[in-house]
């Protein structure tokens, strides 16, 4: 999703940091063939995991969400979405979360994001309950080495914001925050020995929210954004950002990124967007601090550290939205919120931002290739009464039909190529910067046509990384390679 950028087409230099790790991924990729006993083991558990009742990670939507993805104009759509209800076997508890791949193989590592960390989730967080009803009786005697390392993690590398500071935390959030922290470790740690998604210059962004009850607890990790829609004391609908984009202009990042002998500046011919690169080499340019995955940055300051943010909903809070950046790149939060409350109904409301957003990408920039659009939206009150201009049609899921399964499931074991780190950037070409305006309109996505914008309000947004394009994965050319 224009994240990385090369400015070398040539090899990595002897002796870089990024020999060893390709010689160890070019002998794991070498051993990991399709069709073997553990692929056809990999592709049973994740077709019954997709077959969880209360999961829906398809365009379509519930009685408390929808969700919608669109492919851009880059390539394999690298954004992965979800909406998990009775999360944890809890009957009032909702799992939402939205990835944005990145890198030739970001496409697999949003997927594998998406399928395993609330399972990883799920069971620290059980854990965790378990654990401190023994913490009550016996102290911490109880606790391995392992699990001491785990809940003793630096004070500094897991920020967390509070929006209701005067507000004591409840017991959950504390909870959630040990289980958010520990599942991103282990989810991180699980890619960096994958055996056939190569991770080195792939990576992911998350936006992962927890809702029992009245309680929201976030965790966020890279530039994708979550926005609440609520009322004011007016009961004019207003929106409250809740997450950081992550990126590498804020001080903080940028200090952390240095100390640690990275690089960050950027381009002279994209003075908006900052990036990291590696200290003796001009790569990979990723336009974040932290990610999933990219572990060619990952002894240079990047680091999968969540953010974790948690808030107290109220009866003025109405939906929140989570989005990866092809939306937030040409729409503000406010436009946003109020393209949801303004959709024909509930069920729709997700496509009609993604809609939306794609208009606007080709009014604002007819230059540049479309992105990757994906959003959740979590409606926070069951009731469709409460947002008045939703209908309170009864909702649609669209089916998971076994064809869309098995692609899905089949890209994440159809990986036996190795992409060097010149590669994972971008690399700009007369090409690639022609102008995109010249397609043929008949060649265009069908676009709601009851969908209205004032394009007028869209002037002054920013946009970042729209002029960076990022090799993807085509299925053609791999297979051509390997003959």
């Amino acid at each position: 999703m224009g994240s990385c950028f090369s400015a070398e087409s040539r090899s990595p230099l002897p002796g870089s940091p990024l020999s060893p790790h390709l010689a160890n991924m070019k002998k794991r990729n070498s051993r990991k063939r399709l069709g073997s006993r553990g692929s056809s083991f990999e592709y049973r558990k994740d077709e019954a995991l997709h077959r969880i009742p209360g999961r829906f990670f398809l365009n379509g939507s519930t009685d408390v969400a929808s969700l919608f993805t669109q492919q851009g104009k880059k390539g394999t759509n690298q954004d992965a979405m979800i909406v998990w209800e009775n999360f944890g076997s809890r009957t009032d508890t909702v799992f939402c979360g939205i990835f944005d791949g990145h890198g030739p193989y970001g496409h697999l590592v949003a997927k594998r994001v998406r399928d395993h960390l609330p399972l990883k989730l799920s069971a620290h967080w059980e854990a965790n309950v378990s654990s401190e009803d023994v913490f009550r009786d016996f102290g911490l005697g109880s606790m391995t080495s392992e699990d001491m390392s785990l809940l003793s993690v630096d004070k500094e590398s897991r920020p967390s914001i509070d929006f209701l500071e005067s507000e004591k935390h409840p017991d959950i959030f504390e909870t959630l925050k040990e289980s958010f922290l520990k599942a991103f470790k282990a989810m991180d740690r699980e890619l960096r020995v994958h055996p056939s998604i190569d991770s080195f210059c792939s990576g992911t962004t998350a936006v992962t929210l927890v809702k029992q009850g009245p309680y929201l607890v976030i965790g966020n990790l890279g530039d994708s954004r979550a926005v609440l829609g609520t009322r004011d004391k007016n009961n004019m609908l207003t929106a409250v950002q809740l997450t950081v984009d992550l990126k590498p202009n804020l001080p903080a990042e940028a200090e952390r990124i240095r100390r640690c002998k990275g690089r960050v500046f950027a381009l002279h011919d994209e003075p908006e967007v900052t990036r990291v690169w590696l200290p003796n080499n001009d790569s990979p340019g990723l336009a974040m601090a932290r990610a999933f995955g990219d572990f060619c940055l990952k002894d240079f300051g990047l680091i999968s550290v969540p953010e974790i943010t948690y808030r107290h909903l109220t009866e003025n809070d109405e939906f929140v939205v989570l989005a990866t950046d092809g939306i937030w790149d040409v729409l503000s939060n406010e436009e946003a919120v109020e393209i949801i409350a303004s959709a024909p109904a509930r069920s729709s409301a997700a496509r009609a931002l993604v809609e939306v957003a794609i208009r606007a990408w080709r009014y604002k920039y007819p230059t540049s290739k479309v992105d990757d659009c994906a959003v959740v939206c979590l409606f926070l009150d069951s009731n469709s009464n409460h947002l008045l201009t939703a209908s309170n049609g009864k909702t649609e899921v669209q089916p998971t039909s076994k064809d869309q399964l098995d692609n899905d499931i089949e890209e994440n074991n159809n990986l036996d190529v190795l992409t060097p780190l010149n590669q994972s950037g971008t690399t700009r070409t007369e090409e690639e910067t022609s102008l995109e305006g010249n397609e043929d309109p008949s060649k265009l996505e069908d676009m709601n046509s009851d969908i209205e914008i004032n394009w007028s309000a869209l002037e002054g947004v920013s946009r970042v990384n729209t002029l960076v394009n990022l090799p993807r994965f085509i299925p053609e050319k791999e297979e051509k390679a390997g003959k």
